[in-house]
């Protein structure tokens, strides 16, 4: 059990680069991306690709962070340039990713197992360090003892990393811009900004951390496949929507540290729930839409029976006022 947990806590890491952004896009900049399910796929393909006929594994997932970015600026381009609703403008690109990946690919599946990856660069590191020995040691009250701790150590300062760009960004004038954007358009337009701009580069630099985080994954799983993004909004979402319930989201750098949170909490739910007998492999996304669903309505069920003990406790508050002002009056009548 504690190995699984293990390895849906490095699982979460890789997808809450993901999961920040869809943070950009959904929170930022409010708009209903949905190019994300494609644009994961595009990250991983062009990482896939690019490791397979021998390029620098670090190189190829600079490039799936380019490619992702390409793929988010034509949907921005195809909203405030074509005019085309926010939704479709995103399904569309979408669909059109499915295409574009199979023609990156060439075959809807690529093996990397055999291949020199980041992870196992980074693992190999590591291990010549000899940190695992070290850690083993220090932890070995616990009674656990993983296969390697280089993914997580890595793949948690990544997550900090660009959680930490994230933030700096968002702090800036052209971040201050874009979350001005996504709260009132119209309002920053007046004032003779640039808000087409602003949406393109809030979507191309949503899409780029997908993409990034799909050729991570890609390299995590070892293999690159067509179907590898679907559902994938909903799983961001879902990690955006499970931070925020738990952790709050007050400022942007709670925001922020809230998704990563997220991510890694909804990947522990998932690997708990499958573990109950009755749950199969193929019921993922099934449980992903249920964790999704408890999470946004949960909130709200809590709010509400918060607002009626508040409701009920002024009710109760007037009337003792009501009943002392009824005694005063009748003391002064005698």
């Amino acid at each position: 059990m504690w190995t699984a947990m293990f390895s849906s806590v490095e699982a979460g890491l890789i997808y809450a680069v993901m999961a920040l952004g869809v943070y950009l896009s959904f929170r930022v900049l409010d708009f209903p991306d949905l190019t994300v399910d494609g644009s994961f796929v595009t990250g991983a393909s062009v990482a896939a690709v690019m490791i397979v006929n021998g390029a620098n594994p670090f190189a190829a997932s600079a490039a799936a962070l380019l490619a992702g970015f390409a793929a988010g600026v034509a949907t921005g381009l195809l909203h405030t340039k074509g005019k085309i609703n926010p939704l479709l403008s995103g399904i569309l690109m979408m669909i059109a990713l499915y295409s574009i990946n199979l023609r990156i690919m060439g075959k809807s599946n690529i093996p990397l197992l055999q291949e020199e990856t980041v992870i196992k660069q980074i693992t190999a590191a590591w291990q010549q360090a000899g940190w695992d020995d070290v850690l083993n040691r220090a932890l070995s009250f616990t009674g656990f003892a993983p296969r390697t701790w280089a993914v997580l150590a890595a793949m948690a300062a990544v997550a900090v990393v660009v959680k930490g760009m994230v933030d700096w960004l968002l702090k800036t004038e052209l971040g201050i811009a874009m979350r001005a954007t996504g709260d009132n358009q119209p309002m920053v337009a007046s004032f003779s900004a640039n808000t087409d701009g602003l949406i393109i580069f809030g979507l191309g630099l949503s899409n780029a951390l997908v993409a990034f985080s799909g050729a991570l994954v890609a390299q995590y799983g070892g293999f690159s496949d067509i179907g590898m993004g679907i559902g994938m909004i909903v799983i961001g979402l879902a990690s955006v929507i499970i931070g925020e319930a738990l952790f709050g989201a007050h400022s942007v750098v709670r925001a922020t540290w809230a998704v990563i949170g997220g991510a890694i909490v909804y990947r522990l739910i998932l690997a708990l729930a499958l573990r109950v007998e009755f749950l199969e492999t193929s019921d993922v996304k099934l449980i992903t839409s249920l964790i999704v669903m408890a999470a946004l309505i949960v909130p709200n069920l809590w709010a509400a029976q918060k607002e009626k003990r508040r409701k009920r406790r002024k009710a109760e508050q007037l009337e003792r006022g009501e009943a002392v002002a009824g005694a005063e009056t009748n003391y002064k009548s005698v």
